[in-house]
Formats: structure tokens, sequence, C-alpha cells
């Protein structure tokens, strides 16, 4: 897939060079063609949204955001991930689930219990930081140039532990329960770090496999849970382990942003600040009511002590070596990862210790 990207890219940006020229000559906006394979109940559309209303503002009408919700343009992260790089496709919302197979190393963003809370997630996850800066950087050289990291935005606030058997209080309770995750590598080895038995579904066969048991549990954040009604399919059970934030990688055509001026870069940029802001906070508020109804339907709510939080990272702790040794890439975004989180802790315990003066 990697040739292809590179391969698409120097189709791109010869069709791009005649495309700008073109454009530069004319008085017709520019249209970008953004994608999320979501709905307009998602964080990604909130994104979305804020992106097209401020871009579309803030360059007097000069850009213009065409938005596709669903799977309209493509309905999977290589698919969509090869439209970027060929042109067809703009910008594109993937996670890093869906995104793994072409960049191995965002799976970096689901390694557990890295980050502790949202403060620390949104200042690690802000442009400019030495993590997200690497991270731009890896996607860019393997694509050869051809797709650009955009933004790290959520998708869903904190990922947990869900299940339809019993409350989970610690890794042992864990053991035996067929937890549903995806196809990538990462997930799955966390799984059986944790004593559990890692079953790859897809995500809309999820809620007949929880009714007819192929799983019992889930690794999900509660605005999916119950966007997706699963309660009704018998998920019951939640602990709020927190052990991954849900990132959201936005991709863009590189050579559709290069070949754009400087002052409409400008815009997009800061269009991909307010999008990031926007998908930050649509989680929190949107958890509230999730967790209310969660609860008003029978669920058990269940968060972990500090020393039952601890059990759960030693736990896990194998999970890091894995991803090192076996992840191209792996070594050098897991340093720039934790490296980023010391420096945005120690700077957050500054700061709390100056205002409690």
């Amino acid at each position: 897939m990697l040739k292809y990207l590179t391969t698409a890219a120097a189709a791109a940006a010869i069709l791009a060079g005649t495309a700008f020229t073109a454009l530069a000559g004319s008085h017709e906006p520019i249209k970008l063609r953004a994608t999320a394979n979501s709905n307009e109940n998602d964080e990604d559309y909130d994104g979305l949204i804020v992106f097209k209303n401020y871009v579309e503002q803030a360059s007097n009408g000069a850009i213009e955001v065409e938005l596709f919700i669903g799977t309209q343009l493509c309905s999977n992260g290589s698919e969509c991930l090869a439209g970027i790089a060929d042109g067809n496709i703009d910008i594109v919302i993937q996670t890093s689930g869906g995104t793994a197979n072409i960049f191995p190393f965002v799976q970096v963003l689901d390694l557990p219990y890295l980050m502790s809370d949202d403060r620390v997630a949104e200042a690690v996850l802000a442009n400019g930081s030495s993590f997200v800066s690497t991270m731009q950087d890896m996607v860019q050289e393997a694509s050869g140039g051809a797709v650009r990291l955009m933004t790290i935005g959520n998708t869903g606030g904190w990922r947990n532990f869900a299940n339809t058997q019993k409350r989970v209080t610690q890794p042992s309770d864990m053991d035996g329960l067929k937890i549903r995750t995806v196809v990538a590598d990462l997930p799955q080895e966390l799984v059986k770090a944790l004593g559990a038995s890692p079953t790859p579904i897809p995500w809309p066969e999820l809620f007949t496999s929880f009714q007819t048991g192929v799983v019992e549990g889930s690794k999900n954040g509660i605005t999916d849970i119950m966007n997706m009604k699963f309660p009704d399919a018998g998920l019951q059970y939640i602990t709020l382990d927190g052990h991954a934030y849900m990132g959201a990688l936005w991709f863009m055509n590189n050579e559709r942003f290069m070949g754009m001026d400087a002052a409409q870069q400008r815009v997009v940029l800061d269009g991909f600040y307010a999008l990031q802001q926007a998908t930050f906070a649509s989680p929190k508020r949107k958890s509230i009511q999730a967790y209310q109804d969660f609860v008003a339907a029978g669920g058990d709510i269940y968060v972990p002590t500090p020393e039952e939080k601890a059990m759960f990272k030693d736990a896990a702790a194998p999970v890091y070596d894995w991803f090192k040794a076996n992840v191209d890439g792996g070594e050098r975004i897991f340093d720039a990862l934790t490296g980023a989180v010391a420096d945005v802790e120690g700077a957050i315990d500054a700061t709390r210790m100056a205002d409690t003066k």
C-alpha cells in the first residue's frame, strides 16, 4: 500500500500542479472535499462543521468545504487514505485502528495508560508539540510526501473496558472474557496481556455479537456505546480505567495544501485548530448524558482506585516492549510520546503550584 501511495502521490503532484495553475488564474473558490465515515451525532461531524464555518468565513468565501458524511467517498482506512494520496479526497479523519495497516506507528495512540487525563492529552496532542511534530514527519516520510497529518483531535473520549458479564475491578477479573478488538495487532496484544481473549469483530456486527455471546466485552467510549445502543444487546458493566485517549487523525492531501498561497494555508491551519478544539470539547459534553442514560438502563459503572489502576498498568506493561520491537517506527514514536507526556506533566504541575500560591 505504501508503494501505491507513493506512486499515487507522483500522479497527484502532476495533476495538482495543473489544477492549481488553472485555479490561480481564475476567481473560482477552492473547493475542499472532506469526509468522515461517521454520522451527524459524532464528534467528527462536530469538528467538520466548525472547520467548514471557520474556513469559509475567514477566507471570505475563497475556500469552500464540501462535507461527505458516511461512506460516499470511501468506506475504510486504506481506501480513504488512498483517496487522500491520489487527490480524490482532500481531507479525511481516521482512527489509529483504521490507519495502522498503512502507518503502523500511529498505534502509539492505543498504548494503554500513558496519558492520565484530558489536560495532559490535549497538551500532548497540540500542534507544535514534540510528539505531534514527530508523527507528522513520519506520516510524510511513510507516504512519500503524499499525505499530510494536519492535527490530532478526539473521537469519543476515553476507551474503557465494558462487558456483558460482571463488574471488573482488577486485571484478574478480565480472565477468559472475550473482548472485541479491531484487526490491528496492538489492541489484541493488550487484551491478551490482561488475561482476556481478543476477538476481532467488524463494528457493524458488534451489536449482534453481544446478543449471541460471540463477544462479551469491548473497549470503547461511552458515547459510542450509547449511540450504538449496546446496552440493549446486554452490555451492562463499564470500568472507567481510561486506558487510551481516542485520538482522531485528520489527514489532508499534501499537494492540495502546498498548492495554496500562504494566507490560504494559514486559514486552513487555523481551521484545523478550531476543529481540534471542537472535538476535544464535544465528548466531554455528550458523555454526561450518555453515562446518565447508561445507568438509567440498569448499567453498572465502576471507577478503579489508584491502586487498582496501577495494577492494570503493570499488567499491560509488556505491550510497550512489544510495540517498540514489532512496529515499524515504534521506538521512535514511543519515545516521542512518553517524552512529550513527561514535559507536559511537569509543566502542568508547575502551573498548579503557581496557582495555589
